[in-house]
């Protein structure tokens, strides 16, 4: 596989479950474990009203260079998207993986950003 034909930067995701210090569950979260280079197409889209409300689903076909550690379940973050995987289809040479993607148009959330101190108002 030519390094060209990778031209789109991706996070891959994986699901984690943490538990607070009483060992409770905490809330679900996303961790990214992987930042890559890869090939994303869309395929098609689609438009309709469901419970009263517009909605639209994506679908999507991502090559990468071959890996193991990739699963159903995961997710990708492409330009500020979210996808899940809904399958890993390895190639028969070991040198790509094809992931089927889809998304709903959910959009990934902006990291957090450091708040300032407030002004204090003197001289310090």
């Amino acid at each position: 596989m030519r390094a060209g034909e990778l031209r789109h930067r991706i996070e891959l995701q994986a699901h984690t479950q943490e538990r607070d210090e009483w060992n409770t569950p905490l809330p679900a979260a996303w961790n990214t474990y992987a930042t890559i280079w890869a090939d994303v197409r869309h395929l098609s889209g689609t438009e309709s009203i469901k419970a009263m409300a517009e909605t639209s689903t994506v679908r999507a076909s991502c090559r990468v260079r071959y890996r193991t550690d990739v699963n159903a379940g995961h997710r990708v973050i492409f330009e500020g998207k979210i996808y899940d995987i809904e399958a890993v289809l390895p190639g028969a040479d070991r040198r790509h993986v094809d992931l089927v993607l889809k998304t709903t148009g959910q959009a990934a959330e902006p990291e957090p950003e450091e708040e300032e101190p407030p002004y204090s108002g003197g001289w310090g």
